[in-house]
């Protein structure tokens, strides 16, 4: 990408956030553009960055087995009424409704009814199962207090997954697999989460577990040990069994030596049981030729709170510890390098232009900064704002035929020739 075609002036940053310093830099910059409360554009490389997190979430489920789909956004109000839901959905104002003379229809919030809907035309007998049906799509609810730039928005997009088998053995088994899933898809994006003891809540069903990582601006209060990774969300102690729940169900059985943190959730799994496909008669043929109930779970990850997280934990500082960018990492960063060339000099320009298209030609995305009138000083301050992992300047500092890259991260300098350079992010 050549950086004079995203709108890009000199970016200065004034009055950063302090509880959401990387969002707000984001919104300073023009990555992020507020329509509304909870109501969020993305420029160019935020957009990149949730494209990369969805291809990671794909490929790694798609590894697992399961299957992509699409369900529709739009759904008719019939089919939540069906669960028993509609009138808790409404009432509380989380889900938006849309009046048409064809009836009234909601706007997907969560798609357990959806999905079931679907299944039911799919997963006809036993045979069929076990299956999981995945998408990656926008959900909406009516945030009364919408926080955190994308961390609660009224408009979101979300990877959700469901499975449906024929026993509670399968179900557990399911959600095995998920959890492993869910802790890979993390560990490729480099965030150090913890799956910890959570409560059901509108989802309902047996057992849940949710994907936290800790950070002072998340507004879940958890219970944790540091050393052993077991920890368990506070609202479960609201639970008048809460000990017995966290014995059977977790093995949780002394929670005097935790200590409180605060954490952000990314994900949320559950072992639904039986519950929707009850209230839905969602049924298949078994082994016997007899009708059978579907063992359900449900699977869920955050991708625009993944995103917003992952700028807040990468934020970088300056020498006075005031934030000044990001630095992404690598395996989630859409452009790799930044190139800056001095624009009067004809001869770096043509360089410049070279090495950006040599490596777009490997299929390595980097940016050309070929703004006019702008320092080279105060280009590689607008590097850091933009998270490219590696910037290379290309001025009357540089030696002859050496190219010195710069790690933003460690600020760990390199030297390559053109042919070491050309191959250096391989």
């Amino acid at each position: 990408m050549k950086l004079s075609k995203l709108g890009l002036g000199t970016i200065k940053l004034n009055n950063i956030d302090e509880m959401y310093p990387g969002q707000s830099i984001l919104m300073q910059s023009g990555q992020l553009i507020q329509f509304g409360a909870g109501i969020f554009a993305y420029n160019n490389i935020p957009l990149l960055v949730k494209r990369n997190l969805e291809n990671i979430i794909q490929e790694t489920l798609n590894k697992y087995d399961c299957i992509e789909i699409s369900l529709p956004i739009l759904q008719p109000e019939k089919i939540w009424k069906d669960s028993g839901r509609y009138d808790t959905y409404v009432n509380d104002g989380t889900m938006l409704t849309v009046d048409s003379n064809k009836g009234r229809f909601c706007l997907a919030p969560t798609a357990e009814e959806a999905v079931l809907e679907f299944a039911r035309e799919k997963l006809k007998t036993y045979k069929n199962l076990p299956a999981v049906f995945y998408q990656i799509g926008e959900k909406f609810r009516n945030e009364i207090r919408t926080r955190g730039y994308l961390l609660r928005g009224k408009v979101f997009p979300m990877l959700d997954a469901y499975s449906f088998d024929k026993d509670e053995k399968g179900m557990v088994e399911s959600y095995q697999k998920l959890r492993t899933a869910f802790l890979e898809i993390f560990e490729k994006i480099e965030m150090d989460v913890m799956p910890i003891a959570a409560d059901n809540g509108a989802i309902g069903g047996k057992k849940s577990e949710e994907f936290m990582v800790i950070s002072p601006m998340g507004e879940d209060k958890i219970l944790i040990d540091k050393n052993s990774g077991i920890g368990l969300n506070t609202e479960i102690l609201e639970r008048e069994n809460y000990e017995q729940y966290l014995r059977e169900e977790y093995g949780i059985t002394d929670i005097s030596n935790l200590e409180t943190v605060r954490t952000v959730e990314l994900g949320h799994i559950f072992q639904i049981g039986l519950k929707y496909s009850e209230m839905m008669n969602g049924t298949y043929i078994n082994s016997d030729g007899k009708q059978s109930l579907y063992y359900m779970g449900c699977y869920g990850i955050g991708v625009s709170r993944t995103v917003a997280t992952l700028y807040e934990l990468n934020v970088i500082k300056g020498k006075n510890g005031e934030p000044v960018g990001f630095a992404l990492p690598k395996s989630i960063a859409p452009y790799k390098l930044q190139i800056i060339p001095k624009i009067e000099d004809t001869q770096k320009v043509e360089l410049a232009e070279k090495i950006y298209n040599n490596l777009k030609q490997k299929g390595i995305e980097c940016i050309l900064d070929d703004r006019e009138k702008i320092s080279i000083g105060a280009k590689i301050k607008d590097c850091k704002v933009l998270g490219t992992p590696y910037v290379l300047v290309l001025g009357d500092k540089m030696e002859e035929n050496v190219f010195e890259i710069e790690d933003i991260k460690s600020g760990e300098k390199t030297k390559l020739t053109f042919g070491e350079l050309m191959e250096y992010f391989d």
